[in-house]
């Protein structure tokens, strides 16, 4: 393999900006309704990190010591981030993280001033399925503002970013001190209603004189 300094964007393709989650209590497979910065999918993909190692032939590219890739409004942090082109064009990407953290993920939701928030031990990118995954003390977390509204964690969450839908697996590899038998657990903050729509639902009420 040879080792270069850098390498053009036009080398990796941008990975598919990844669709922003709903929370709810979850064993399997549930819509989502909310996106993704739709934005971030036209930005251009800038990675920085202490070395590099290309190699042209297989087409991957391994970026690692406190690599940190931005993509408009998506950030991803890891110790390593390994992104691979296959014969159609297709990206794939890993993220692993610096010892005893979690590879982080975070992008702003669409229309919205909030922010989706994933680790995991490793974060998978399939570009041609459009999936990510996070693997083994998986967690997501929804921010509005700065606050924090939801929280879901489990062995393994799988989101799909075509269907829209995402799954959380527990397992051992869920587990913690607090959570031993590694069950999901989410915890999920309702919405604010505002006043108005408060007020208009409630009944009409009719005053005879």
């Amino acid at each position: 393999m040879v080792r270069i300094a850098s390498i053009k964007h036009s080398n990796i393709r941008a990975l598919t900006s990844f669709a922003s989650l709903s929370l709810a209590l979850l064993l399997a497979v549930v819509p989502v309704a909310a996106s993704a910065e739709k934005a971030d999918r036209d930005k251009p993909m800038n990675i920085e990190a202490d070395n590099l190692l290309h190699d042209e032939l297989k087409q991957v590219s391994v970026f690692s010591g406190r690599a940190v890739l931005t993509k408009g409004t998506m950030v991803m942090r890891g110790d390593r981030i390994e992104i691979r082109t296959d014969a159609d064009g297709y990206q794939f990407g890993i993220i692993l993280p610096e010892a005893n953290k979690r590879a982080f993920f975070r992008q702003k939701r669409e229309g919205l001033d909030e922010f989706m928030e994933g680790e995991g031990l490793r974060i998978e990118y399939d570009g041609k399925a459009d999936t990510i995954r996070f693997v083994n003390r998986a967690v997501i977390r929804r921010f509005r503002g700065s606050t924090l509204a939801d929280e879901t964690a489990g062995s393994v969450i799988v989101y799909d970013n075509t269907a829209e839908v995402f799954s959380v697996v527990g397992g051992a590899a869920a587990a913690t001190p607090t959570n031993p038998s590694g069950r999901v657990r989410a915890v999920l903050t309702p919405r604010e209603v505002p006043a108005a729509a408060d007020a208009a639902s409630q009944p009409v009420g009719v005053t005879l004189k």
